[in-house]
């Protein structure tokens, strides 16, 4: 899905959003969500990444890379898993809820880069602009364009990608594949 969504649409999300982590904290599952109630663009097949931050910090962040679901569904999904499933913290808890943040960055579809070095991969990044997903046989990782704000050069970037993916900083081979997505992200402020 090319995600350009109305302002109406992207607070349908949000508060989306929210409902399945406060149903998640109810119910210890993920809120079902019968996809025909929501506006027909919403139902059409979406990827997207929630990231939940509190105080200004990190607190979960979860997503999908392939529009394989309905965007609201995939919505729900991954609010509750970056509230409750992102093994890099505790399960949220009631008292944090208030306190969250929630951002929703919905990708458009991904495509590859020809790149037969490092630096010739270097040279087509957009910083501010690129995520990028990193494969290298059952190693993948992948950084959303906001990451270009702790991270702002395109060396800067990979390295610290590679690393996520679990690979040496200065790791080079003919068999990575590398691919550019670019996302529509709104949060409440």
């Amino acid at each position: 899905m090319d995600s350009k969504l109305s302002t109406s649409q992207k607070q349908t999300l949000l508060a989306l959003a929210r409902e399945s982590i406060s149903y998640g904290l109810e119910h210890g599952t993920v809120m079902p969500v019968p996809p025909e109630r929501y506006d027909p663009e919403l139902q059409k097949p979406g990827a997207c990444f929630v990231t939940l931050t509190l105080a200004a910090e990190l607190r979960g962040c979860i997503g999908s890379l392939e529009a394989y679901r309905p965007l609201v569904v995939d919505v729900a999904h991954n609010a509750y898993a970056a509230a409750f499933s992102d093994p890099r913290f505790a399960p949220l808890s009631r008292a944090e809820l208030a306190q969250i943040k929630t951002e929703i960055s919905v990708l458009n579809p991904a495509e590859e880069i020809s790149a037969n070095s490092e630096a010739a991969l270097l040279a087509q990044l957009r910083p501010g602009i690129d995520g990028l997903i990193l494969q290298e046989g059952q190693r993948r990782g992948t950084f959303l364009p906001s990451v270009w704000q702790q991270l702002p050069t395109a060396a800067q970037f990979l390295t610290h990608l590679k690393l996520k993916a679990g690979l040496p900083a200065n790791y080079w081979s003919d068999t990575l594949r590398f691919f550019r997505y670019t996302t529509t992200q709104f949060g409440e402020e």
